[in-house]
C-alpha cells in the first residue's frame, strides 16, 4: 500500500479555515480562490480515507476524524514553520530580555521557549517574572526588550509607554474551587440552595495584595452591587492564591486563560455575583523596530497567546 504524504499547503488551508471560521475567508487570507481551497479539502478527505466534515445548517462541522486531522495538521505546520524560522535565523545571536506576569509564565512560556531555543540556540533569554507595575517600570528604565502585561479598565494601562500591541481581550471571571463542595461557607451554601434565606454573610475573597489593581476592581464591583465582602486570604503569589481558592477559603477573580485544574471559572449569574469588566493582554516592545531575535520571540508569543485563548 502506497504511503500517504499529506501536502502542507493543503493542511494550511484546512487549519486556516477552521481558525477563521470560514473557508472563504481562508481563501482570501491565503491568496487562493474559494474553488481552489475546496479542491484542497476534497484532496485531504481523499487522502485521509474518511469524511472530515459534516453539514451543520448552512455550514460545516468537523467529524471526530476531522478533529484528529486538525490536531495533526497544527503540529505538522508548527514543525514546518519552526524549521523555516530556524533556517532564516540560523545565525541569530545576542540576548532578549523578556518580562511576563506569573500566570503567563506558567501557561505560555514552556512551549514558546522550547520552540525558540531549538530554532535559535545562540540567543540567550533573560526572563523576569513580575507584577504589571514592576514590568512597566523596567520598560521605562530600558531593562526589558519585550513584555506581556495584563491591563484592566480604570487602572494604569501604560499609555505613556510606546510600542504597545493589544493581543487579546478576555472577560474577567469569578474563580472558585474545582470541587464546589470544598467552599463550605454560609455565603456559598445559601446560593447553592434555591429558596434558602439569604443572610448578610460577607463574601470571602482570595486576592493579591493591595498593590494589584485587580483587587480594587473586584471590591468596587461588590460595593456597587451592595454586597458585603471580606478578605479571607491575600498574597503576592498567584500560586498561593490558587492554593487558597482550591482549599475553599473564598473566591478569587481572573480570566479563564491559564487557570490551573484545581480551580474553575464560575458563572456570576448562577451564584448571584455582579459581572466584572474585561481584561486586555498587551505586548510592549522597547523599540518600534526590534532586533531580529526580539521580533522572532514576539511572533511566537503572539501566536501562542492567540492559540491558547481561541476557546474563550
Amino acid at each position: 500500500m502506497a504511503q500517504v504524504l499529506f501536502d502542507l499547503d493543503v493542511l494550511r488551508s484546512f487549519s486556516t479555515g477552521i481558525a477563521l471560521g470560514s473557508y472563504a475567508r481562508a481563501a482570501d487570507r491565503l491568496g487562493r480562490s474559494t474553488s481552489a481551497v475546496s479542491a484542497q479539502l476534497k484532496k485531504l478527505e481523499s487522502q485521509a480515507g474518511t469524511p472530515l466534515f459534516r453539514r451543520a445548517g448552512r455550514g460545516l462541522q468537523l467529524t471526530d476524524a476531522g478533529e484528529t486531522m486538525l490536531a495533526y495538521a497544527r503540529r505538522m505546520l508548527e514543525i514546518n514553520d519552526e524549521a523555516a524560522a530556524a533556517m532564516r535565523g540560523a545565525d541569530l545571536e545576542g540576548w532578549v530580555r523578556l518580562g511576563v506576569q506569573e500566570n503567563l509564565g506558567e501557561s505560555v512560556l514552556p512551549a514558546v521557549l522550547g520552540r525558540f531555543s531549538r530554532a535559535h540556540p545562540k540567543v540567550r533569554i533573560e526572563a523576569c517574572m513580575a507584577r504589571s507595575g514592576e514590568l512597566r517600570e523596567r520598560l521605562r528604565l530600558g531593562q526589558l526588550d519585550l513584555a506581556l502585561i495584563w491591563e484592566i479598565k480604570g487602572a494604569v494601562v501604560g499609555a505613556e509607554l510606546p510600542h504597545r500591541e493589544r493581543l487579546v481581550r478576555l472577560p474577567l471571571q469569578w474563580v472558585g474551587p474545582a470541587e464546589p463542595e470544598t467552599l463550605d461557607v454560609p455565603w456559598w451554601t445559601e446560593r447553592r440552595q434555591p429558596g434558602a434565606r439569604r443572610s448578610r454573610e460577607p463574601l470571602p475573597l482570595v486576592l493579591l495584595d493591595a498593590s494589584c489593581p485587580l483587587r480594587a476592581t473586584v471590591t468596587n464591583a461588590l460595593d456597587r452591587a451592595g454586597m458585603p465582602w471580606r478578605l479571607a486570604f491575600t498574597s503576592s503569589s498567584l500560586s498561593a492564591l490558587w492554593a487558597a481558592t482550591s482549599a475553599g477559603l473564598g473566591l478569587s477573580a481572573l480570566t479563564a486563560f491559564g487557570l490551573p485544574t484545581h480551580v474553575r471559572a464560575l458563572d456570576p449569574a448562577s451564584i448571584g455575583l455582579p459581572p466584572l469588566p474585561p481584561m486586555t493582554l498587551a505586548m510592549y516592545r522597547a523599540q518600534a523596530e526590534p532586533e531580529p531575535s526580539v521580533a522572532r520571540l514576539a511572533d511566537l508569543l503572539r501566536d501562542a497567546v492567540r492559540e491558547g485563548t481561541r476557546a474563550f
